[in-house]
């Protein structure tokens, strides 16, 4: 039995909905009955509270604290409460600091709100800890373990398996070791057994389901570590290492300690939740934007399409996004009709022959990605990341660039850094290089610099320089 990313979300978003609300409650009695202010008319109490409530689910949304628990200790969870909290009633506290300015009239209200503050971090990092200590007891029951692979079958594998079955609320459950030397021996320990070597590691993963690899390997074993991680990296895997080998992933890693036994953890994604959250929403709200400020150029360019060349408006094409999930990316249609019927998937070039006349128009200011837009909404895309490939290019390759399935951990875009640092893919060795200039984004995701490539593509797009 397993608990989903969406069942426990769903569990801390009704806990959380029952503390938030609970707390004003009792901040609302302490005020309007406590006597602390005099009111001619009792304030209303089911309005604010929903406003207070949904103040509060953005804030804790921004924050991050509907992220995945598994390996965090309570004392983190609470402290995470503390931080949100404190920010969110600084901010109130504020705007009530300013209204008590523009009224001219002194009030407890600053000091309520101090209170509030009280109240709200008893209440909310009350049921937070009831819950994640919930959690812990299902786990230590075996309720909601993760399948995990121990990658290496060495004395450290075997330590690290003691350990994990030692605490059962780290949430894994161990499966089966994977052998880094394929000619060591098969075994077992404690009935766990190998179940193959790092080359078949891809299909281990599927066959079993697995959500988290664990890697224990010998210095002399090094320098496979590598290849494991671009095999993981297909997949939405949870990737921890023994802490000896942090030198050599230095820079994409972050520790989680828990019972003194410290696990690194490899991640691709090093924005802080609020900056992935404050993206989100600026990929809708943007998107929404422009898909209604274009629809008379939309229009236009749809009956272009139409009256120039027989086929559909509309070119539909299987791509891969985040986490390896399939998804069908939409443009317009700027190649004649089956253009690649007889010659198969090919890259597109500056004077690619298969492009009609209105695709060559549209092609040059990037018109022809307009639709993306929707792929963005639908939340299949970003507006700056990894352009995503097809999947045949994709297995190609991932099998030929070391570290390209990387690429597959955050959400692909319709523009990112490669595409506005280099030209299109004509060769392999132009692959590699916006290769390089991917994960050089991966590794440096922020705000700041999807807008610093959100401003260089408007550029590129008004000079004229796209393709």
């Amino acid at each position: 039995m397993t608990m989903s990313k969406q069942t426990e979300k769903i569990v801390l978003l009704v806990v959380d909905f029952l503390t938030v609300n609970v707390g004003w409650l009792v901040y609302y009695s302490l005020r309007v009955r406590g006597g602390w202010v005099a009111y001619s008319v009792e304030p209303d109490l089911w309005l604010p509270m929903l406003v207070v409530y949904t103040y509060w689910l953005v804030l804790f949304l921004f924050f991050g604290l509907y992220r995945s628990w598994y390996v965090r200790s309570r004392f983190d969870e609470f402290a995470t409460v503390f931080k949100t909290v404190t920010f969110g009633v600084l901010a109130l506290f504020f705007i009530v600091f300013l209204d008590d300015l523009s009224t001219g009239s002194p009030s407890h209200s600053r000091l309520l709100i101090g209170m509030y503050w009280a109240i709200l971090i008893v209440s909310v990092g009350g049921g937070r800890i009831l819950v994640r200590s919930f959690q812990r007891r299902l786990l230590e029951a075996g309720i909601g373990l993760r399948n995990s692979l121990i990658v290496g079958w060495n004395a450290k594998a075997r330590e690290l398996y003691d350990m994990v079955t030692r605490h059962p609320a780290l949430g894994y459950n161990v499966v089966g070791f994977v052998k880094v030397d394929r000619r060591k021996r098969d075994g077992q320990y404690k009935s766990v057994r190998t179940l193959g070597s790092v080359d078949k590691l891809h299909k281990i993963m599927a066959d079993y389901d697995v959500k988290e690899v664990l890697i224990a390997l010998d210095s002399s074993e090094h320098d496979k570590l590598v290849g494991i991680i671009h095999q993981c990296n297909s997949r939405p895997v949870g990737l921890k290492i023994m802490p000896d080998l942090y030198d050599i992933i230095s820079g994409q890693a972050r520790t989680n300690q828990i019972y003194g036994f410290p696990l690194i953890e490899i991640s691709p994604e090093i924005m802080p939740p609020w900056e992935q959250s404050v993206k989100r929403f600026i990929d809708i709200g943007v998107s929404f934007a422009v898909l209604v400020l274009t629809l008379p150029l939309l229009l236009l360019i749809a009956l272009a399409i139409k009256l120039d060349s027989p086929g559909a408006v509309l070119y539909i094409q299987e791509r891969v996004g985040k986490d390896g999930q399939l998804f069908r990316m939409l443009k317009f249609r700027s190649m004649f009709k089956d253009a690649e019927e007889h010659s198969g998937p090919v890259w597109a070039n500056k004077r690619d022959p298969r492009a009609s006349r209105v695709g060559r128009i549209i092609r040059r200011p990037r018109l022809d990605e307009l639709p993306q837009f929707i792929n963005v909404l639908a939340g299949d895309m970003s507006l700056v990341g990894p352009r995503p490939e097809r999947p045949y290019f994709v297995e190609k390759f991932s099998k030929e660039i070391p570290l390209y399935a990387r690429r597959l951990r955050v959400r692909p875009g319709i523009t990112g850094w490669a595409q506005v640092k280099h030209k299109y893919d004509e060769t392999l060795e132009d692959v590699k290089s916006k290769v390089r200039y991917d994960l050089f984004y991966i590794e440096n995701m922020s705000l700041r610099m999807d807008f610093k490539i959100l401003l260089n593509t408007m550029y590129v797009v008004l000079m004229g320089r796209g393709h």
